[in-house]
C-alpha cells in the first residue's frame, strides 16, 4: 500500500473527513477546511455535487441506513439535517446549550444522539428527533473531563458505545424507542488512554466466540493499535440468532448512476451464519500409567483430594453448582421428551386406524 490508487482534487483548503456511501458503490463524501463537502464518483474521479450550507469547519457526517440523508455538526454549533444530493437542509439546530463534536444517526429508529459539552464545561450526551430539532429528546451529562466524546452505534444489537479521548474507558449503553430512550449498563476500563478508535465491519467479527463488536484502540502512549473485543458471555456451541441478526453486507445496493438519479435502498443484507465455525476443542492425550490408589475407610484420597485454600474450596464449589444446574436442565429436557412421547403414543392409541 505504497501507491494510491486515484488521487482527487478539489477542495481548496485540507480535508478534515471522508465517509462512504452506506449503500451506493464508490460514492464519496469529503468535507475540507474549506467548509464545503464535496460528493465523488470515484468511476470518474470527479467530483459530481457541492453541499455548501456551513459557515465554519465541518465536525462530523453521518448516513441514515439508506443514506437517504446527512447530518452535520459543526464549529457554527449547528447540527444539520440534510438531504445529499440536492444540499437542501431539512432540519438544524442552534445548539447553544449543548455545544456538539460528533453525531451519529440511530439506525432506523428516526432518532440522531450527538455528543458535546454543556454551559457548564461538563462532557454531555443528547438525543434528537430527527424530524424535530427545535430541542432534544434527552440530555444526560457524562462528567467533567475535556476530551472528545466518540459515540459508536451498533443497529443490530442497539447499543451505543462512548469512548473518550484521553480516556481509557469504553460506556456502553442500550439505546429504545420509548423512554427512558437511554441505558447506561457498564463500562470497560483499561489503564491506557485512547487517542482514537476503528471498528471491524461486523461480518469480520468471530461469530463463534459470540464477539458483537470489535474497537481497534490506538493508545496514546504505547504507539500501538489494541483490538478490544466485546463478547456476550454464553457457553452454547450452536450460533446465536437472537445476537446476529441480518446485517448490511459487502454487496453495494445501487450505482453511482442510480443514487444519483433518485433512488435510494435499503443496504443488502447477509446472514453471519455462512462465517461460524465452531471452535475446535483441543484434547490433550496424556501418557498411559499405571493408576495408582491411597484408600483410607473406603475413601480414595487421590482421586478425592481436599481443597487446600478458600480459593480452591470456593472454585470447586462453583464448579459443583454449575455442574447441579446442567445436570437440573438436562433432566427438565428429558421431562419435557418423555411427556412429548407420552402424548403421541396417547394419540396413536385414539386415532381411527387403531379402532
Amino acid at each position: 500500500m505504497m501507491e494510491a490508487l486515484l488521487e482527487l482534487h478539489g477542495h481548496s483548503r485540507r480535508v478534515g473527513l471522508v465517509e462512504w456511501h452506506p449503500t451506493t458503490n464508490n460514492i464519496l463524501f469529503s468535507a475540507g477546511y474549506d467548509y464545503k463537502v464535496l460528493i465523488w464518483n470515484l468511476d470518474v474521479g470527479e467530483p459530481v455535487k457541492m453541499i455548501d450550507c456551513h459557515s465554519d469547519v465541518i465536525l462530523c457526517m453521518s448516513f441514515n441506513t439508506d443514506g437517504s440523508l446527512l447530518t452535520t455538526t459543526c464549529k457554527d454549533k449547528k447540527l444539520r439535517v440534510i438531504e445529499p444530493r440536492s444540499g437542501r437542509v431539512l432540519q438544524e439546530a442552534n445548539c447553544k446549550n449543548h455545544r456538539v463534536n460528533r453525531v451519529v444517526f440511530l439506525g432506523n429508529m428516526k432518532r440522531l444522539l450527538t455528543t458535546g459539552v454543556s454551559r457548564w464545561n461538563t462532557r454531555q450526551i443528547a438525543l434528537w428527533d430527527q424530524e424535530d430539532l427545535s430541542m432534544p429528546l434527552i440530555e444526560e451529562e457524562i462528567d467533567g473531563l475535556s476530551g472528545l466524546l466518540f459515540p459508536f452505534y451498533d443497529a443490530d444489537t442497539h447499543m451505543l458505545y462512548l469512548a473518550g479521548k484521553g480516556d481509557g474507558n469504553i460506556r456502553y449503553y442500550e439505546i429504545s424507542t420509548e423512554k427512558p430512550y437511554l441505558s447506561y449498563l457498564m463500562e470497560f476500563r483499561s489503564p491506557a488512554p485512547q487517542k482514537g478508535l476503528g471498528v471491524m465491519p461486523k461480518h469480520g467479527l468471530d461469530v463463534s466466540a459470540c464477539e458483537v463488536f470489535r474497537f481497534y484502540k490506538l493508545v496514546t502512549l504505547k504507539g500501538l493499535i489494541e483490538p478490544i473485543s466485546m463478547i456476550v458471555p454464553r457457553r452454547s456451541d450452536s450460533y446465536q440468532e437472537d445476537i446476529y441478526p441480518m446485517t448490511p453486507g459487502t454487496e453495494p445496493a445501487l450505482t453511482p448512476d442510480e443514487w444519483l438519479g433518485g433512488i435510494n435502498r435499503d443496504p443488502v443484507l447477509m446472514s453471519l451464519k455462512e462465517g461460524y465455525k465452531k471452535s475446535p476443542k483441543m484434547v490433550f492425550k496424556a501418557p498411559i500409567k499405571e493408576k495408582k490408589s491411597v484408600v483410607v475407610n473406603g475413601i480414595d484420597l487421590l482421586e478425592n483430594v481436599p481443597p487446600r485454600t478458600e480459593n480452591e474450596l470456593l472454585r470447586m464449589f462453583f464448579r459443583q453448582q454449575d455442574e447441579i444446574r446442567r445436570l437440573k436442565e438436562e433432566l427438565a429436557q428429558k421431562d419435557i421428551r418423555i411427556r412429548q412421547l407420552q402424548l403421541e403414543l396417547k394419540n396413536l392409541r385414539n386415532s381411527p386406524k387403531n379402532c
